[in-house]
Parts: C-alpha cells; structure tokens; sequence
C-alpha cells in the first residue's frame, strides 16, 4: 500500500482527501491515514528534497523549502526562449550556406546581423567554423544541438528551399540580388 500511495501521490497535481484514497485502495480511511503520517515522518527523517504535507484538501508532496533555490535554478536553466524572426532567417541563411560569414549572412538578409549572430552562438546553435582564406573573415557553421532542437540526423535532411523560391530567378545572384 505504501508504494501504490507513493505513486498515486507523485502524479497528483492538487491535494487529495483520505477518503478518496482510500476508496480507491479499498481500504479504511483510518489505515491511509496511518501510512500518509508515517510517510511524511520518514520523508521528513530522511532529509529528502521533497516533503508529504497535509493540507486542507488532503495530502500532496510537495518540494522542500530548502531546496527551492535549487529547483529555481533549474526551471530557469530549462525555460525554451522562441527565436525572434530576424533570429530564425539568420540561423535558415548559416544552415544553407555554411561555412559562411557574417558578411554574407547580412548580404542575404539586406542587414546587419551581427548581434543575431552572437545571440545564436551564445545559445549554441552556431558556431565558429575557421576563416575565410580570401578574406580572413570568421566562418559560421551550425552545431549539433542546432540539429538535435530540430529532430534532424544531419544537414541533408535539411527541407529542399526550391519550393519557395521564386519562379522567375534568372539573373539573381546567390545573395538574391539583380546582375543586370
């Protein structure tokens, strides 16, 4: 019973009451709520980072206070931050182009890129890839977390871009502009 509590317990998201435990197990309020108390003493004995607490509603484990900073911490570490539009070409322009520079990602683009290009390497999507032996300029590549956030293998599985180019491309160059 101990352990079938414990499981009940760990995936409940609001306090449940003896009763309904105990109707669920079949067993008398009175033996649950015995157990209940001598899992939250044990708990409590033990030093775990979380704690059985009664509350108004019934029982619910909840974190201990001591250990907030720690889960604190590691919500913060965990929260998915969305890529700003700007964000999201400049990643597209270094996932097709790669090696590229930061020269090059702007002149895809028609701006500055700069700053994206450090937001993107602060959160490790891309990296540097060497120099550019023409023009010394740093190279960029994507990393293998770029990958992993997109559920892709490798590059190659990258989607094909002609589907949405335009139809009449002739006399563009590779950065989209006009040659004539």
């Amino acid at each position: 019973m101990r352990r079938d509590l414990e499981a009940v317990l760990m995936v409940v998201d609001q306090p449940v009451a003896e009763y309904d435990l105990a109707r669920a197990f079949g067993l008398p309020v009175q033996a649950i709520a015995a157990t209940l108390a001598e899992l939250s003493a044990e708990y409590t004995a033990q030093g775990r980072g979380f704690d059985l607490r009664q509350v108004a509603e019934g029982w619910r484990i909840y974190t201990r206070p001591e250990c907030a900073d720690a889960v604190e911490h590691f919500l913060k570490e965990g929260t998915e931050v969305r890529l700003t539009q700007a964000a999201l070409e400049t990643m597209a322009v270094v996932a097709y182009r790669q090696p590229v520079s930061r020269g090059r990602v702007s002149a895809v683009r028609g701006v500055n890129c700069d700053g994206v290009m450090r937001t993107l390497v602060l959160r490790g999507l891309i990296e540097e890839a060497g120099h550019d032996p023409e023009s010394g300029a740093l190279l960029y590549r994507t990393t293998s977390y770029f990958l992993e956030r997109l559920g892709l293998r490798s590059l190659d599985e990258l989607p094909d871009l002609a589907p949405f180019l335009p139809d009449d491309i002739e006399g563009l160059d590779d950065t989209g502009e006009h040659t004539q």
